[in-house]
């Protein structure tokens, strides 16, 4: 995989990008939202007063070849449709064609010229009913990537290809940077009120792939210097690399439709635990939402956050396979019994590993929920960071479920027991850092909310509680 393809592989990775491709994939389809109608106006309408000014501002000292400005134009328009989704956003290879078609037309007239290929560019889409039309209004506020190197030569005093330096070539990239960055942050501060920090975390690829093809498009910009109508001879490239941006985009639709079809199995298996067992399936969803709170606090990335999330949902899954006359005893479990309902982390291990893909990696995290920090634990024998973090979390949350639940063989403990054994437990039985994130948590919504502080803490108490009513089962292992 070539370095480019490669870096963009690795950028979309994670549910949360999936979801964000996901976003970005179907926009196009959509006519343009009300906010975005404002954006738009807003945005756009300041790219044609700047690209009016400049065109009255600077000089002309290069007139306008005809046939040179239709072949930038086509080049750039085709260009401009080789879309690689990365998250929530998109880049092209403009590059390649944007450096040669600034030395190639007069420099008052590029801004315009820049957004009538864009819209060009666009046009494909809009008669195959493939884009909304309304989407062509996007043009000039994307295009506003091209004032800033027009504004830079422009100062500079439009110097030949030849007499540019190597510091001014840098000025008209960054300058390129600054507006466009500062166009999209405007626009999706208007859009979704995101913040400037928002913004450079989702555009720092963006940069880093312009950068990768500036040099390039330099290359391409010093061959048909006096040859502008040789942009053309890109077509062949341009073409080549639209089919491996069609080929990315038919992967990252077949991921989307895989991470969706993943979710929609756990969702699917939590159900069965809940049907199977009222008590079971409502412990489960109560541990989800403590552990993936832990999971922030703990600051893991997307992929390890599904994870714990899957993990929480699914780590008693393998209780569907465990005698329901022991599930449902009421009184302590022989050592018999004991040894059966140990089974069912290799159990639900052994069912997500058939599913396979990510629910293998969830199995782990099922089969180890009952290791112990010190060891002690089963079915394996794990010992500290040896047992995935995912695992270490959710026994921990469960921990924290079962003890502040009712149950027809034990009572619930108060918050403030069950937070004392949860400390007592840290460096024996549970992670010591997680359960200072767990407690750390518990205590803030206590602190909170001081006289609600049982209900707040434990929103799903109620509900596992009123289950136990209906079923008088226990929590077993």
């Amino acid at each position: 995989m070539v370095p480019f393809l490669e870096f963009l592989a690795r950028a979309d990775s994670g549910p949360q990008a999936e979801a964000s491709a996901e976003d970005a994939l179907t926009r196009d389809a959509n006519t343009l939202a009300p906010r975005e109608r404002v954006a738009e106006a807003v945005v756009g309408g300041a790219f044609c007063a700047v690209a009016l000014v400049l065109a009255l501002t600077i000089s002309v000292s290069q007139a306008l070849d005809p046939f040179a400005a239709g072949a930038a134009v086509i080049a750039l328009a085709v260009a401009s449709r080789i879309r690689f989704t990365v998250g929530g956003h998109y880049t092209v290879p403009i590059m390649l064609v944007f450096v040669p078609f600034l030395f190639a037309l007069p420099l008052p007239l590029l801004p315009a010229f820049t957004a009538l290929a864009l819209a060009v560019g666009g046009l494909p889409d809009v008669l195959r009913r493939r884009s909304a039309p309304a989407r062509l209004l996007l043009a000039p506020a994307n295009a506003w990537f091209s004032v800033g190197p027009v504004t830079v030569l422009a100062l500079a005093g439009e110097p030949l290809l030849d007499a540019a330096s190597p510091i001014l070539l840098l000025g008209m990239l960054a300058a390129q940077f600054a507006t466009d960055f500062g166009a999209s942050a405007l626009r999706e501060r208007i859009i979704a009120g995101a913040s400037l920090r928002e913004q450079a975390a989702g555009v720092i690829w963006v940069c880093v792939v312009d950068a990768g093809f500036a040099p390039v498009g330099l290359l391409t910009a010093y061959a048909v210097q006096d040859r502008p109508w040789a942009l053309l001879l890109l077509l062949p490239l341009l073409g080549l690399l639209r089919v491996f941006a069609a080929e990315r985009q038919a992967r990252l639709e077949s991921l989307i439709e895989l991470n969706h079809a993943y979710r929609g199995t756990a969702l699917v298996l939590g159900d069965v635990v809940e049907a199977d067992d009222a008590y079971t399936g409502e412990h489960c969803r109560g541990v989800v939402e403590m552990a993936l709170r832990v999971a922030d606090s703990l600051r893991l990335d997307p992929v390890r956050r599904q994870r714990v999330e899957f993990g929480a949902l699914l780590h008693d899954v393998g209780k569907v396979a465990i005698p329901k006359e022991i599930i449902n005893k009421p009184g302590p479990l022989d050592d018999r019994e004991w040894e059966i309902i140990r089974t069912h982390t290799i159990e639900g291990h052994r069912m997500l590993e058939r599913v396979g893909g990510i629910m293998r990696d969830v199995g782990l995290i099922v089969r180890a929920h009952h290791e112990r920090w010190d060891g002690g634990g089963y079915p394996d024998g794990l010992a500290g960071e040896d047992i995935p973090l995912e695992a270490r979390i959710v026994s921990a949350c469960d921990t924290y479920n079962a003890m502040t639940t009712t149950r027809p063989y034990r009572t619930a403990m108060s918050v403030e027991d069950a937070l004392a054994e949860l400390r007592a437990c840290a460096n024996a039985q549970l992670d010591p850092t997680v359960v200072m994130h767990l407690v750390g948590i518990i205590e803030a919504d206590g602190a909170a909310h001081p006289k609600r502080a049982e209900a707040l803490i434990h929103p799903w108490r109620a509900a596992a509680q009123t289950a136990a009513a209906r079923d008088p089962g226990g929590d077993r292992g």
